[in-house]
């Protein structure tokens, strides 16, 4: 299966953060939840970026791009094979960086992948 980093995620049920966690886990999918607030989601802490996680195969984002910069050292070092960019967080600096990197880049709602059977 494959182990999903969850950027921006949040304990807060109104988040869709917090909706794909729940769905991630129900499907059988391992996570790894990093936010700014500590707390827990789908059973599952919410770390800081202190860890670099080296297993990861998709980071789906939850931060705008506005918010993304203090992010891109970390992704980029979890070397994962794909970052999808939901609804809102898409940003072509970012794109570039990982593109450059060899790593898969997705426009896409991750909550439609999973219902749809194509995450």
């Amino acid at each position: 299966m494959k182990k999903t980093l969850i950027v921006g995620a949040s304990n807060n049920p109104a988040r869709y953060a917090y909706l794909v966690a729940n769905k991630l886990v129900r499907k059988g999918y391992p996570i790894v939840n990093v936010g700014r607030k500590k707390g827990k989601v789908a059973g599952v802490d919410i770390e800081n970026m202190d860890d670099i996680h080296t297993d990861i195969d998709t980071i789906t984002l939850y931060v705008g791009p506005q918010n993304q910069s203090i992010y891109y050292d970390y992704i980029l070092q979890t070397k994962p094979k794909r970052v999808i960019f939901n609804p809102g967080t898409e940003n072509d600096e970012l794109k570039q960086k990982l593109e450059a990197a060899g790593i898969e880049t997705v426009e896409a709602c991750t909550l439609v992948m999973l219902n749809t059977e194509q995450y």
